[in-house]
C-alpha cells in the first residue's frame, strides 16, 4: 500500500511540475517565430545515412501488391497535394500511415509559405524497380516532392519545411526534387517499449540457459540486486511485451569478452564509468564504443566488459520480462528490465504493486512458485504507463532517437 501511494505521489508531482513549466492559457509570452534556413544542394538532415536508426532506419524489404504488408499502405487523396502519377496506377498515392501524416503536414506548410502554391509528389511507392535495391520507395516510406509551380528557387526552403514537418530524413537530392523518408511502423513501435530478441538467453535458478521465447512467468532468472550490487536469482513477475511475430529494429552490442546482446534502442542498459560509481541506466541507443557494461563474475558480483562493436539489425520476435529486481542478465550482460523512460528508479517504483502482489501470493502459497505462459502483446499496465508518460514526464526523460 505504501509503495503504491509513493508511486502515484511521484506521478502526481511529475504531472504538477510538467503542467507548471509551460506558460499556460493566457499567460507567458507568445513564442517568437523561428527563422527557417533553406537546405543547400546535396544537404541532408539529419547528417547521417538514410538507412540508419537516427534517420529512417533499416530497409525491411520490398513491398509488392501480393505482399501481406501491402495492406499497410494507405492511399493519400489530399486535395492540397498534386500527384504526378506518371504510371497511371495511383502508386504515387500509396504510402505508410506515418509518411502520409508527414506529407499532409508538409502540404499545409507549403500553402502557408507560398499562397496559391501546392505540394507536388513526383514519386511515392514504386513497384517498377526504378530505384536502388535498398530504396525506401519500395516500402512506401519515401516520397520525392516539388512545388506545384516547379520553381526550383523554392526547393531549398521546401526541404527545410519537410524537416519541420517531421520527416525522419530529408535530402536535397537533385535540382529537380526533394527526397523525404520516414521510419517504418516497426521502428516506431520500438518507442513504446524496449525488448530483447527471441534468441536472447537467460540463466535460470537450475543453472540452465533458456531462450526468452521459452521463459515463463514464475521462473527465476539471474539478475542484479542494485542496492547490494550482488547477483541473485529473481522471479519473473510478468512480460511487459511478448510477441514472437513482431519485427523490430535492434542494436547488437558486442563486448571485448565475446558477449553479444541484441536489444531495442529504447531499452535501458547498465553502464559503469571508470570512476566506479554506481552503474547508470542508459538507453541502448546512447551506448558508445568503449563504454563499460556489467557482466557476471565468479564471486557473485558483476565485473565490467568493454563494448567494442555496435550494429543495427532487423529481427522478428520481441520479449521483455520483468523480474522482481527490475534487472536481468541477458546473454551474459546485465540489463534493466525497463525502457522508454530514462530513470531506473522511477520505472522500478511504478511496478511496486506487482512486487507486492507477488509477495502476498508467495506468502499464501508457500515457497513454491507456479510458472505459466504470458499472453501475447504489450501488458495492459505497461500500455497505460507508456500513455501516461507522454503527458506526465518531462521530455528529457523520454526516449528520443539518439
Amino acid at each position: 500500500m505504501r509503495a503504491g501511494a509513493l508511486m502515484w505521489g511521484a506521478l502526481l508531482l511529475l504531472a504538477a511540475s510538467a503542467s507548471g513549466c509551460g506558460p499556460g492559457r493566457g499567460g507567458g509570452r507568445r513564442p517568437v517565430p523561428r527563422k527557417l534556413t533553406p537546405l543547400v544542394f546535396k544537404q541532408h538532415v539529419p547528417n547521417v545515412s538514410e538507412n540508419t536508426l537516427p534517420a529512417s532506419g533499416l530497409t525491411e524489404g520490398r513491398v509488392t501488391r501480393k505482399d501481406p504488408r501491402f495492406r499497410d499502405l494507405v492511399p493519400n487523396y489530399n486535395a492540397d497535394i498534386v500527384f504526378k502519377d506518371e504510371e497511371g496506377t495511383g502508386a504515387d498515392r500509396l504510402m505508410t500511415q506515418r509518411c502520409k501524416e508527414k506529407l499532409n503536414t508538409l502540404a499545409i506548410s507549403v500553402m502557408n509559405q507560398w499562397p496559391g502554391v501546392k505540394l507536388r509528389v513526383t514519386e511515392g511507392w514504386d513497384e517498377e524497380g526504378h530505384h536502388a535495391v535498398d530504396s525506401l520507395h519500395y516500402e512506401g516510406r519515401a516520397v520525392d516532392v516539388t512545388t506545384s509551380d516547379r520553381d526550383r528557387a523554392k526547393y531549398g526552403m521546401l526541404a527545410r519545411l519537410a524537416v519541420e514537418a517531421g520527416f525522419d530524413w530529408v535530402y536535397y537530392e537533385s535540382r529537380a526534387h526533394i527526397h523525404c523518408s520516414v521510419k517504418s511502423e516497426s521502428s516506431q513501435a520500438a518507442k513504446s517499449g524496449g525488448c530483447f530478441s527471441e534468441e536472447t538467453t537467460v540463466e535460470t535458478s537450475s543453472g540452465a540457459r533458456v531462450r526468452l521465447a521459452d521463459l515463463r512467468v514464475g521462473d527465476r532468472v539471474l539478475a542484479l540486486d542494485l542496492p547490494s550490487g550482488r547477483l541473485t536469482y529473481s522471479e519473473v513477475l510478468l512480460f511487459l511485451d511478448r510477441d514472437p511475430l513482431q519485427r523490430r529494429e535492434f542494436l547488437r552490442l558486442r563486448t571485448a569478452g565475446g558477449r553479444s546482446l541484441t536489444v531495442t534502442p529504447s531499452h535501458l542498459l547498465l553502464v559503469q564509468d571508470a570512476g566506479r560509481r554506481p552503474p547508470q541506466a542508459v538507453f541502448a541507443a546512447r551506448v558508445r564504443l568503449g563504454d563499460l557494461v556489467l557482466v557476471p563474475a565468479g564471486d557473485g558480483a558483476p565485473q565490467t566488459d568493454t563494448v567494442v562493436a555496435i550494429e543495427e539489425v532487423l529481427m522478428q520476435g520481441v520479449f521483455a520480462p520483468l523480474t522482481r529486481e527490475g534487472t536481468i542478465v541477458a546473454d551474459g550482460v546485465v540489463a534493466s528490465c525497463y525502457a522508454v523512460v530514462d530513470s531506473q528508479w522511477l520505472a522500478h517504483l511504478t511496478y511496486a504493486p506487482f512486487r507486492l502482489m507477488a509477495s502476498v501470493r508467495n506468502l499464501v502459497g508457500g515457497n513454491d512458485t507456479v510458472s505459466y505462459d504470458a499472453p501475447v502483446g504489450v501488458h495492459w499496465y505497461a500500455k497505460a504507463l507508456y500513455a501516461l508518460a507522454q503527458f506526465v514526464l518531462p521530455g528529457a526523460l523520454l526516449y528520443r532517437d539518439a
